[in-house]
């Protein structure tokens, strides 16, 4: 692997989402990423659609640039095995409870016995140090703990509803991958590993309320929680004639320029709700509904080329289906079409940053599973009757 992170060992016991979403970014940056699974494999492999078993969309998405090893680690053998492969590894990193973690004698204090360098991450539910610290975290319980779905409500939906992508995860997974290539940093600065802790509560929570902590960041409180201009009724794609339109008047001269479009300058002079940011941060959702108003009066093109005349942000509302042909992303190569070794054709997305100097590969495939376990097995220092003996007691399981 080439990429400002090669030469980067990652021992990746994740499974799911955020965990693989953060080690894929890490394989894409260059790192050696090993991916320990149980002989039934990440519980995304069988979430569908997929062309053949254990082979799913996600699955494929969040794990490129990674090799399979299939270790049964409430085995003594195959929990030596993994220790055996941490002690000439930088990272390990792991997404389950840490209770999980101790009761296979893989705490921070075990791995650090054989690899006292090592940088130890544990992405889960919540911080060790408060009343929530055992219970179990997925998306849709984080996304509710945090309010999202109250937000949505508040904004004008008809009842609470979740964000339908896995924000929780993958903000979590993002924050996952600046914790280890920050420990990383720190580890060649000062010489020391250590353990990592990346919750999702503590996570999502600072997220939100960086927001929406608003009258409340004061004590005492200056105002309600909420930020007014996020929460406001009209504050979606405004409707056209024909469609829909995202855009966002927002300074001085926006303003200016859209009330010389819709020819309303007087409105600047007599309507002190626009005369300045401040007013009209105070009655957004006036602001918006006005321009909801003027929005829907032309067609889509007519409102694209004027705005965009006027130098002010719009864009036209995507479907899913319009990012496969969106020109910029064609322009980029943002995405590829290549030939899976079992999969067949596999539309891919590539590495979204780009790097002057480190420049990374084209992704490998995500694996089958078990696909690398002989030799991974081998580089833990096992001969092949050795592995042969692992596989037969069901320790292990290699594909050809």
């Amino acid at each position: 692997m080439s990429g400002p992170l090669a030469g980067v060992r990652v021992i990746d016991l994740t499974s799911v989402i955020l965990g693989p979403y953060a080690t894929q970014i890490l394989g894409d940056l260059g790192a050696d990423v090993i991916k320990v699974e149980s002989r039934d494999g990440d519980n995304l492999r069988h979430a569908g659609p997929m062309r053949h078993p254990g082979m799913g969309h996600i699955f494929l998405h969040l794990n490129r640039n990674k090799r399979s090893l299939v270790l049964d680690l409430k085995a003594p053998d195959g929990r030596a095995a993994l220790l055996r492969l941490c002690a000439d590894a930088d990272v390990l990193i792991y997404n389950v409870r840490p209770q999980a973690m101790a009761r296979l004698k893989l705490a921070y204090e075990d791995v650090r016995a054989v690899n006292a360098n090592i940088i130890y991450v544990g992405a889960y539910g919540f911080r060790q140090n408060g009343r929530y610290a055992a219970k179990p975290a997925y998306d849709d319980l984080i996304q509710g703990m945090v309010a999202l779905p109250s937000i949505v409500e508040a904004a004008g939906a008809d009842r609470p509803r979740f964000i339908p992508s896995t924000v929780a995860d993958r903000i979590t997974g993002l924050n996952a991958v600046n914790a280890v290539t920050t420990a990383l940093f720190y580890r060649e600065r000062s010489g020391y590993g250590q353990a990592v802790e990346v919750p999702m509560f503590e996570t999502l929570a600072e997220f939100v309320l960086s927001d929406h902590m608003a009258g409340k960041t004061f004590e005492p409180p200056i105002g309600p929680m909420g930020y007014s201009r996020l929460l406001a009724a009209h504050r979606n794609p405004y409707a056209t004639r024909d469609g829909y339109l995202c855009l966002l008047i927002y300074n001085d001269k926006q303003w200016l320029n859209f009330f010389s479009l819709i020819g309303r300058l007087d409105l600047l002079d007599t309507d002190p709700r626009f005369a300045t940011q401040a007013s009209r941060s105070e009655h957004i959702a006036e602001v918006y509904a006005f321009v909801a108003t003027h929005i829907a009066t032309r067609t889509s093109a007519e409102w694209l080329a004027a705005l965009t005349a006027a130098d002010i942000p719009v864009m036209p509302l995507s479907s899913l289906e319009d990012l496969l042909v969106d020109p910029h992303l064609n322009d980029t190569g943002f995405f590829s079409l290549s030939n899976h070794p079992t999969q067949g054709k596999v539309r891919s997305m590539s590495v979204p940053s780009t790097w002057s100097k480190s420049t990374t590969d084209g992704p490998r495939p995500a694996p089958r599973l078990g696909e690398h376990s002989r030799e991974l097995l081998r580089l833990a220092g096992y001969g092949d009757d050795a592995i042969d003996s692992m596989i037969a007691r069901g320790v292990t399981l290699a594909v050809a």
